[in-house]
């Protein structure tokens, strides 16, 4: 907000009231100081000048419209550790790097409060717009920000109320190739280890693994939702998936980086992959190759995910990218049962 001195304390300027002074309309206003790239360099001067000129004290907003940040992109990722994001940011760059469009990076660390904090903090300095892999619980500050002239795009997440532009993979349809590759191979008490199902992906990915194995008679799933995504919750997962009733001879990892404590722990304990116990992951991460055995995983292009998410932040009009559909890239982690005589 822009204050303007008044006897008897600060009266907020309205931005009708600025496009008046200026001569602009109310929408070139708005954007000049939440998508300066959209005015004239000439026009956004004359704003500034103004607003200056009035002596008007300005806030974050409107420095941004001085400084060019409000050119910036803010980007917020769930784990900046984790191989899978890195590849989305890659993907971004790619579009935003060749235009030298500012890119500024948060990691949420999967948690509601501080991914709140880091979207204040964006919306504070003027960014343009904002990449998110969202949690549920801050869907609301999202609609006030795009409320608020902020273009809001999701990443890797769909959005079925039509609210914001996203850019998802078929999550669902990846966890079931890793089903039905377990299945084929006769396994039949299995396990998944999954975050928290308020994750969309991580409830695509259980609901699609269900679906798939309930095409099969006898088949059983138990599941553990651990807090995060990381390795260290994968290694402690390990306590609870050798306790299940069920007795699973295969697990199913929602990503990489669970897949790889998952290993970890059961080498640990002296239980081998695959002659003991199989073990799928999903992102197909550059260490899953590395591992020993190589990890069996789903493949998604997260690169393509974070250009055609960029894209959409970038581009007013035009098609959606096309994204690939996710495969199984089978290495060494999973064997086929024997077959009971």
């Amino acid at each position: 907000m822009i204050d303007a001195p008044e006897p008897g304390g600060l009266k907020p300027l309205t931005s009708k009231d600025i496009a008046r002074l200026v001569g602009v309309s109310q929408a070139t206003v708005s954007n000049a100081l939440n998508r300066p790239h959209l005015v004239a360099a000439k026009t956004r001067a004359k704003i500034e000048r103004i607003m200056m000129a009035s002596g008007y004290s300005v806030n974050s907003s409107a420095r941004a419209l001085k400084s060019g940040i409000g050119h910036a992109i803010g980007m917020v990722v769930l784990d900046v550790a984790n191989p899978f994001w890195g590849a989305v940011i890659k993907g971004v760059e790619a579009v935003t790097a060749p235009g030298l469009i500012p890119l500024i990076i948060g990691s949420s660390n999967e948690d509601a409060a501080t991914e709140r904090q880091i979207l204040e903090s964006f919306a504070s300095q003027g960014v343009r717009g904002i990449l998110i892999a969202p949690t549920h619980a801050n869907l609301p500050t999202l609609r006030r920000l795009q409320d608020r002239g902020i273009k809001v795009v999701l990443l890797d997440r769909d959005d079925p109320q039509g609210e914001f532009p996203s850019m998802s993979l078929d999550h669902a349809a990846g966890a079931a190739i890793a089903a039905r590759h377990l299945l084929e191979r006769g396994h039949r008490n299995v396990a998944i280890v999954n975050g928290s199902l308020q994750l969309s992906w991580c409830a695509s990915r259980s609901s699609g693994f269900r679906a798939a194995c309930a095409s099969v008679a006898q088949t059983q799933v138990r599941e553990i939702n651990m807090q995060s995504m990381t390795v260290e919750e994968g290694l402690a997962s390990v306590a609870q998936l050798l306790v299940l009733d069920c007795a699973p001879t295969a697990v199913f990892c929602a990503n990489d980086m669970l897949a790889l404590g998952v290993m970890k722990g059961l080498a640990q304990r002296g239980i081998g992959v695959p002659g003991d116990m199989s073990v799928v992951g999903y992102d197909n991460a550059m260490f899953s190759e590395l591992l020993s055995p190589g990890l069996t995983t789903v493949g998604q292009s997260a690169a393509a995910i974070g250009r055609a998410a960029a894209l959409l932040m970038t581009r007013d009009e035009g098609a959606p990218e096309t994204l690939p559909q996710p495969e199984l890239i089978v290495r060494g982690s999973t064997r086929t049962l024997p077959t009971t005589p």
